[in-house]
């Protein structure tokens, strides 16, 4: 890096093979919409349910192209619905193939902000709370918790057994933002991405991220009834 050169730092997202790869989305957009740079890293788990929710493959090799039409798609699975809102952005996004652990998130050295975990299955829960890097996606949220950087994970699976309760207080006693993906009701839901909207608002609240996400509560009641007439 050159004298005067701005270092980059950027989110690491991980996304794991639960059910839910449009809340994903929604958090990349959101974060590339407000200036912030992203380390992507996408399990092969996750790499099966993407192309299951929406036709999508996510190879290595065209990841640009295939991380191009999966953000442009909306919830509801159209095609095209943020092609306008990701166009110029992807210059701010770094790939790391799952399967790397000799990647830059890999050590604590590489300068980062923290990681985003969405969705989180039980499987990538347990990993991270046991310590193993069984991938990269487990080795990068190993270093963000040793490295003391903000770690939010979206689980999104239910019910949750007693096993996985315990490994979520385990990564909540390591400071750890647990933060299930429960759409509320009261910003005025007219569309299917709302409700992902507010998912990934409230991941991007607990990062410290500015969005628009959503309508915020302010203490009047029937405001979210009054913003669908």
């Amino acid at each position: 890096m050159n004298a005067g050169e701005t270092q980059r730092r950027p989110w690491i997202v991980g996304v794991s093979g639960a059910s839910g790869t449009p809340y994903a989305a929604a958090v990349l957009r959101a974060l590339l919409a407000a200036g912030e740079s992203v380390d992507l890293v996408v399990s092969r788990a996750s790499r099966l349910t993407l192309l299951d929710e929406t036709g999508i493959g996510f190879r290595d090799a065209h990841w640009r192209d295939d991380l191009r039409e999966w953000l442009a798609r909306g919830a509801d699975g159209r095609t095209g619905t943020f092609s306008g809102d990701i166009e110029g952005r992807l210059d701010d996004v770094r790939h790391w193939s799952a399967g790397d652990l000799a990647a830059g998130p890999s050590s604590g050295s590489y300068p980062c902000k923290g990681m985003l975990i969405v969705p989180a299955s039980t499987a990538c829960v347990a990993g991270v709370a046991l310590g193993l890097s069984k991938d990269l996606l487990q080795r990068a949220a190993s270093v963000t918790l040793k490295e003391g950087r903000k770690l939010v994970v979206a689980v999104r699976e239910t019910p949750l057994n007693g096993q996985t309760l315990r490994h979520l207080v385990t990564l909540d006693d390591a400071g750890v933002t647990v933060l299930p993906a429960s759409p509320a009701f009261y910003a005025g839901a007219t569309h299917i991405q709302d409700l992902v909207d507010f998912v990934a608002g409230r991941v991007l609240d607990a990062a410290g991220v500015g969005h628009t996400l959503y309508r915020r509560w302010e203490g009047e009641l029937g405001g979210g009834s009054r913003s669908t007439t």
